[in-house]
């Protein structure tokens, strides 16, 4: 269900959408697609969040071995 767009693209449309829904100015009907088509490109940034996430929970080391990345606060 992902969709083509890059991870930017569909951020900036979940922005704009919840821009037109917090103005109040969409018709119900429209406001109910919007906010199902929202909560579709939520879903799809945090699974594409925590892939990267994961990805970058491993480091490579200068002798080429994988360790665990322990991100300091």
């Amino acid at each position: 269900m992902m969709s083509n767009k890059s991870f930017e693209e569909n951020l900036a449309e979940l922005e704009q959408i919840v821009s037109r829904l917090e103005k109040g100015e969409v018709p119900l009907e429209e406001a109910m697609t919007e906010f199902e088509r929202g909560t579709k490109l939520s879903k799809e940034l945090a699974a594409t969040l925590q892939k990267a996430e994961k990805n970058l929970t491993k480091i490579v080391n200068d002798d080429g071995t994988v360790a665990d990345f322990k991100a300091e606060d």
